[in-house]
């Protein structure tokens, strides 16, 4: 039988939990992409994204060393006063830019192990899905309630519990994530039975390549 790379998506709700699951794939031995990462790539000073960004919005997407003033655009985007357009043109600036970097990932990580695992980390990953040049085998979700990721962002990122809120609900809802998936994790249990749940996933999706 001939070898197959896995193609995994892994989401979940902001702060649940899934930076930890991610981390403990990459463990295991999977390729992780992670698309945090590539956001910040293609809007990288001196990027075409980035340029592409400051034609639409102007000059005050910049912060003050030719960067992305995240801030700035973050009030805009996450705003409640915020129109749907907006976002969908930001959107539509950086998505099409990291999935061509995606893919460059996904031929560095095939290259290197025509066996490999790779987890697709996307945040947004129910509301772009349809969108995507490429499709998942699997899909995984990481999943705690809302009260609790509240507290998390409050504690870790300094947010608001407003501000917190605001991010929760410019996402997809918990049960549009289930939708999407064929395996929830559950980010509020004992760390160590999570990931038991996990390796037994990994250990699945290996022998599927093989």
């Amino acid at each position: 039988m001939a070898s197959v790379t896995i193609r995994i998506g892994l989401t979940g709700g902001i702060a649940a939990g899934k930076s930890t699951v991610a981390a403990h794939l990459r463990d295991l031995g999977a390729f992780l992409i992670d698309y945090d990462e590539l956001a910040r790539e293609v809007v990288a000073p001196g990027s075409e994204g980035l340029q592409r960004i400051v034609d639409c919005f102007g000059a005050d997407a910049l912060d003050g060393r030719g960067g992305l003033n995240r801030t700035w655009m973050a009030e805009r985007v996450f705003s409640d006063q915020v129109s749907e357009e907006m976002r969908k043109r930001l959107d539509d600036i950086e998505h099409p830019l990291i999935y061509q970097l995606a893919l460059r990932r996904e031929r560095e990580a095939t290259a290197m192990d025509p066996q490999a695992v790779i987890v697709h980390d996307v945040p947004l990953l129910a509301e772009v899905i349809d969108a995507m040049p490429m499709r998942f085998d699997h899909i995984v979700t990481v999943e705690a309630p809302a009260d609790v990721r509240v507290r998390r962002m409050m504690m870790t990122r300094g947010m608001s519990a407003e501000q917190a809120q605001a991010r929760i609900r410019h996402q997809s809802s918990e049960r549009e994530r289930e939708a999407i998936a064929d395996a929830v994790i559950d980010a509020t249990q004992n760390i160590e039975h999570m990931f038991e749940h996990i390796d037994r996933l990994y250990a699945q999706w290996c022998s599927e390549a093989r």
